[in-house]
């Protein structure tokens, strides 16, 4: 057995102590965690020290990985008894991140594959979280009835977080598992809070999971996602579908199919101008996110709201048509940059001149026409699924998505580059579409 995994399992093991909290109490909790710092602190050498440390320790001579993590623990522990927070989450967490370690760990002892590493990771992460999540519900209780009807709530809430740790160690590092815990733990935290919107069954749970992983894979096997941004994609398809439905769903994936898609066209004279996506046209995690951020805040106030969680005079729909907006933006500007781009003679937006491709801000009237079908497809797909979306609120949505596209080209002419990212102005771009796409459509309300 080699060391990294000796030492996985031994965090693993000091995470089950999470137990502690529902057994005994936060005051049994918090006096583990503090045995477990000061014997870190007072271990400088040794076998024990050799267990235990992380690369970067040797350096400073103390068990800092070993301290922070437990820490980290700790946090979300005080967290959960003074806040709002659900035991069961701070348990599951702790559980997920240790285990889901030392499940990477084995894995690695018989692959390097990128992908099947990630898979053992979630897979061991999940489980532990369940676990975790139903020992601690079962202690609650002091029975195991009733455990069957929350076992899809668990499920979601256990998935959606061995995601999100997974992504966060693809773009940071293992030594960040601190950072990794708490981010988990806000994460289930926020969702716990939307149970009463969750209505889908334990097998609807999982036809979700392997729908989303299915589709996150193939966009990674096709290169047009990277690892990274192949985990952001199932995590929000997987909110998406729990939260607001295969309809939503897929208004999403459409946009992720067809941008991933147009993303190849003509790559290689996309190569040579310069304009091409890095990773071969493989969309990362800051590009899903960019995009796709303001549509799942949608889908998380479509919950609330849903859930009454917001201000009853807070129209659900209003979250539908913001979502939909958010994704026409997407698509329109995606479409009208990866297929406008091997078009020469673009001009500047805010002036007209002609400027070189791929200039921040350029634009051809081939990459406006294609942006526009962008956002007509959106349209129709949800004009297509949602009973509320009738004729008008279809060309409402077109008309944001064009609004969209046009304030980030103005941003990618005056801002971007010297105060904003490529990722901000698309975050922008997309909040501007939905903000316009839900005010038409209430001034249409007020007025009728």
């Amino acid at each position: 057995m080699t060391a990294p995994v000796r030492r996985a399992g031994v965090f693993a093991a000091l995470c089950t102590l999470a137990f502690a909290v529902p057994l005994g109490g936060p005051v049994l909790g918090a006096a583990l965690a503090a045995v477990v710092v000061l014997g870190a602190v007072a271990v400088t050498d040794g076998p024990l020290f050799d267990l235990l440390a992380y690369p970067g320790d040797y350096e400073a001579g103390r068990l800092y990985g070993l301290i922070t993590f437990v820490l980290a623990a700790a946090t979300l522990g005080v967290i959960a008894v003074v806040e709002s927070m659900p035991i069961a989450i701070f348990v599951g967490t702790v559980l997920l991140v240790g285990y889901g370690n030392l499940a990477d760990r084995l894995g690695r002892i018989w692959t390097d594959s990128d992908v099947l590493l990630v898979a053992a990771f979630c897979s061991g992460a999940t489980l532990a979280a369940v676990v975790g999540q139903a020992g601690t519900r079962a202690i609650a209780d002091g029975t195991v009835e009733g455990l069957e009807a929350a076992l899809p709530t668990m499920i979601f809430l256990a998935a959606s977080g061995a995601l999100l740790a997974a992504l966060l160690r693809d773009v940071l590092f293992v030594q960040d598992d601190p950072v990794v815990m708490l981010a988990v733990g806000l994460l289930g935290w926020l969702l716990a809070e939307l149970e009463p919107a969750l209505s889908l069954t334990g097998l609807e749970i999982l036809a979700a999971l392997v729908v989303t992983v299915l589709l996150g894979y193939a966009s990674y096997a096709l290169e047009t996602a990277s690892i990274a941004g192949m985990l952001t994609g199932i995590l929000l398809g997987l909110l998406t579908i729990v939260l607001g439905g295969y309809g939503w769903f897929i208004v999403l994936i459409s946009f992720f199919a067809i941008g991933g898609l147009s993303s190849k066209y003509r790559y290689e004279e996309k190569e040579e101008l310069g304009v091409a996506e890095d990773n071969d046209g493989a969309r990362g995690s800051g590009n899903v996110l960019g995009n796709a951020a303001v549509a799942i805040a949608a889908v998380l106030g479509y919950a609330a709201s849903s859930a009454s969680l917001l201000p009853t005079d807070l129209e659900p729909t209003l979250f539908l048509f913001a979502f939909a907006g958010a994704v026409a933006t997407a698509m329109s500007d995606t479409l009208s940059s990866e297929i406008g781009s091997v078009f020469d003679e673009p001009r500047l937006i805010t002036t007209l001149e002609r400027v070189e491709p791929g200039t921040d801000g350029g634009v051809t009237w081939q990459g406006e026409v294609a942006g526009i079908v962008g956002a007509t497809v959106v349209a129709a797909i949800s004009y297509a699924l949602f009973p509320a979306v009738s004729t008008v609120g279809a060309a409402i949505i077109v008309a944001a998505g064009i609004v969209g596209m046009t304030v980030d080209s103005l941003l990618g002419a005056t801002l971007e580059g010297s105060v904003l990212g490529n990722q901000g102005v698309n975050f922008l771009a997309t909040l501007s579409g939905a903000l316009c796409c839900a005010l038409l459509v209430l001034s249409l309300a007020l007025l009728g």
